[in-house]
């Protein structure tokens, strides 16, 4: 039985709002009466301390009233993610926060817990990782994680601050090209392309896109499928 509650974000603003603020009418509904502590992994920051992502975290989503704790406050990170009634994870760079998961030896207990229902928040590279693997990740690979195989919970690769903007004279890949290099070489697969300001809401076998603008399904040969925002899909 499939239990899992995701909401995956493509990033932590839409434009100019405030840090996380598109992201709170989204975020209550999945945190009820029952939800009292939430853990924070803050592996994906690099120039920011992890005391100090927590810090932003927890003064955005103030508004929510509950309990936001660094996993460093944890003597067992590992116990930390099995007494959490839900879990965030933030952005940042997605090699070292899927690092940071092996070498801790807290990708087991994330899918177990997800997989029994526990809430899933991520952002950008905690969006990433939510997929079969960090493949399709905008990320420049600034350290080795032991393997790129992710957290699985959704069955298609992800692509979170998806955009089709290429600056005048800039000569390199567009991301849609990128994108294409991927299924060239991984046919059967696809890839859910997210712009920055929507996210991917998954509750059990269904899944919907919320937020604007449009996301997109791309497939073999750079293929575009707009998805209508709200309208339910089943995983698969």
């Amino acid at each position: 039985m499939n239990n899992k509650h995701l909401l995956l974000l493509s990033a932590s603003r839409a434009g100019n709002t405030p840090y996380l603020s598109h992201a709170l009418p989204l975020i209550k509904p999945l945190i009820d009466a029952s939800i009292k502590r939430i853990v924070f992994i803050p592996y994906a920051g690099v120039t920011v301390t992890h005391s100090d992502y927590t810090d932003m975290v927890q003064q955005a989503l103030a508004p929510l009233a509950v309990e936001i704790r660094n996993i460093d406050d944890y003597d067992k990170p590992d116990q930390a993610i099995f007494d959490a009634d839900a879990v965030f994870v933030g952005g940042g760079n997605t090699f070292r926060l899927l690092e940071r998961l092996y070498a801790l030896q807290l990708m087991e207990p994330l899918k177990i817990r997800v997989n029994e229902g526990m809430p899933y928040v991520g952002w950008s590279a905690g969006s990433n990782i939510a997929g079969p693997t960090i493949r399709t990740t905008n990320d420049m690979p600034i350290i080795e994680p032991p393997s790129l195989a992710a957290l699985d919970f959704v069955p298609f690769q992800l692509n979170p601050h998806y955009t089709e903007w290429k600056p005048d004279e800039h000569n390199g890949e567009t991301r849609l090209q990128r994108l294409t290099e991927y299924l060239a070489l991984n046919p059967t697969e696809r890839v859910l392309a997210m712009p920055e300001g929507n996210g991917l809401l998954v509750s059990g076998n269904q899944a919907q896109i919320i937020g604007e603008p449009t996301s997109y399904w791309i497939t073999v040969g750079g293929a575009k499928t707009a998805i209508a925002t709200n309208s339910a899909f089943t995983l698969a």
